[in-house]
């Protein structure tokens, strides 16, 4: 119990904390895409057809995709909450072992396959394009503080957005059932109640957050190491 109010604690703080850091809304989108992302991988590995993306300013995004058997929709439904709340574990893990420049890489090879293929409105455009700018930018200056400052920017702003999205998710399903996103469709093609599915997506969130804060925590492994190679 004491840890998951650590959990809590921190999470509060770092929202507080990242809301006044200057063009922090630009990177709120970074767990947008990756919700976006999984919506988008789990249509491709069940063999079904994903239409569009489309990312907006106010932090939202819509993934239309096309599959057959109505039974697809529910992993694809589930895949977007779960796959951010994992990768924000990854950026952490990354962090951790001092590989800022491989989670720079990823986020980049990400940004980019999803703009490539998927990104059609004219925002969601602009801002991947941006992301990705910025993201070479960081990754070649030479100076590796700046570089891992802008890293764990990203990551702590999407540790924050990985759990704000499921608990706002949770306040939905209890107020506006039928206009609670994802768990709105996995209770249409389950029964279940849409509540069940946002306090699942909640749970699964709280976890890996657990898990990214204990990695940030812990002391950098290989920090002498990898940091003659930045």
């Amino acid at each position: 119990m004491r840890t998951w109010v650590k959990t809590i604690l921190f999470l509060i703080g770092t929202a507080i904390l990242t809301h006044f850091i200057p063009f922090s809304a630009f990177f709120r989108n970074v767990d947008t895409l990756i919700h976006e992302s999984g919506h988008a991988l789990m249509t491709l590995v069940l063999s079904g057809d994903v239409q569009y993306i489309h990312l907006f300013a106010d932090h939202s995004g819509v993934t239309l995709s096309t599959v057959r058997g109505a039974w697809r929709f529910i992993p694809i439904s589930l895949a977007g909450y779960i796959i951010s709340a994992l990768f924000t574990v990854l950026l952490f893990y990354l962090y951790k072992i001092n590989r800022q420049k491989l989670g720079l890489v990823i986020l980049t090879i990400l940004t980019l396959l999803v703009l490539v293929l998927f990104v059609r409105n004219e925002f969601g455009v602009i801002w991947c394009a941006g992301f990705i700018i910025l993201n070479v930018a960081a990754y070649m200056i030479s100076w590796t503080w700046l570089r891992n400052l802008y890293f764990a920017l990203i990551a702590f702003i999407s540790l924050v957005e990985s759990v704000v999205g499921p608990v706002y998710l949770l306040t939905q399903s209890i107020m506006q059932p039928a206009r609670a996103g994802d768990a709105t469709n996995l209770s249409e093609a389950t029964m279940l109640p849409a509540f069940v599915w946002s306090l699942l997506f909640t749970i699964i969130a709280l976890w890996c957050a657990s898990r990214s804060i204990r990695f940030f925590l812990q002391q950098p492994t290989n920090q002498s190491q990898n940091s003659t190679k930045s």
